[in-house]
């Protein structure tokens, strides 16, 4: 701690670097700090593996992954998708013939209720000289016998239903989690939209020095150029990817040059507006980058 946390009497106002820097070594409370440029991914590094691609693919939605990577992830998905509808189809069966059990057991309550019904019937010859007075009053001595011999049944019956904590045979058992259907849909890990392998485009980089091998290249801080005007790519300069050629300009370039005539310079396609997918770029550490660099890390919190 500071030296005003331990002497409160040092000062008469308790500094929010003080409290900032008593909070960071406590180790109570909600942490945040602003991420730098070195704590985010380049735009040509892959979002799985943080690694500059070899062989890169980007999503419809501009996210850049290494096409093995993403393939892998796309299988993996897959495969666990099957195992949670495997998992589901034998809880739905088990729910089935859970449900045909229930339905033949309250059929047969419902036979052994009548045939006890039918049982206590007595047949008794009716006397037509005996009045209707003393018929009613024999009924109601019968009514009267047999629920006082009912309600102690009944209230011992009840007892027993009740759970009991206390009582282990009586414990109330937790029923199983009930599983939701999952979807079939494998996810983008970063979009979180469907995602397909056909959906994958592949991206050829310029690289700013044809000569120089891949090591080489990935040891100098400008790696790649625009296709058309040679400008040098960053994670400041907002870039695009042209579906049929794959080739990678700047969005400079897309405003005042493609967009014109609409065709790719690579590849001479036509273009329409989908075939212009803007690249997700990395953080530069400016607040203009368009980044969220804030991160924030939850701790428990002293409570009076």
């Amino acid at each position: 701690m500071t030296r005003h946390g331990k002497n409160c009497t040092a000062g008469a106002v308790y500094t929010y670097h003080e409290k900032k820097k008593d909070t960071a070594a406590s180790g109570y409370g909600t942490q945040s700090i602003r991420l730098g440029k070195d704590a985010i991914k380049d735009f040509d590094c892959c979002c799985l593996s943080l690694q500059p691609c070899q062989d890169p693919v980007v999503t419809p939605d501009g996210y850049l992954y290494e096409k093995q990577a993403i393939l892998e992830y796309i299988l993996h998905q897959k495969t666990d998708i099957a195992k949670k509808m495997k998992a589901y189809e034998k809880q739905k069966q088990a729910l089935r013939n859970n449900n045909q059990l229930e339905s033949k057991s309250e059929e047969r309550q419902k036979v052994e209720k009548f045939k006890s019904s039918e049982n206590s019937i007595v047949s008794k010859p009716i006397n037509p000289f005996t009045s209707g007075e003393k018929l009613q009053h024999s009924e109601l001595t019968s009514q009267s016998s047999t629920g006082e011999s009912s309600t102690p049944g009944s209230a011992s019956s009840s007892s027993q239903s009740l759970p009991s904590f206390w009582i282990p045979s009586l414990t109330p058992e937790a029923k199983p989690t009930l599983l939701k259907k999952p979807s079939k849909a494998v996810l983008c890990p970063m979009s979180g939209r469907p995602i397909k392998m056909s959906d994958l485009i592949p991206v050829r980089f310029t690289p700013l020095d044809a000569s120089l091998d891949r090591v080489a290249l990935l040891n100098r801080q400008e790696r790649y150029v625009c296709a058309v005007t040679r400008d040098a790519l960053g994670n400041s300069v907002p870039c695009a990817v042209l579906r049929p050629s794959g080739a990678v300009v700047t969005q400079e370039c897309v405003e005042k040059l493609i967009k014109k005539d609409m065709v790719d310079p690579v590849s001479g396609d036509q273009l329409a507006d989908r075939d212009i997918i803007p690249l997700q770029r990395g953080g530069t550490g400016f607040a203009a980058s368009g980044v969220d660099l804030r991160a924030k890390e939850a701790r428990p919190v002293m409570q009076a």
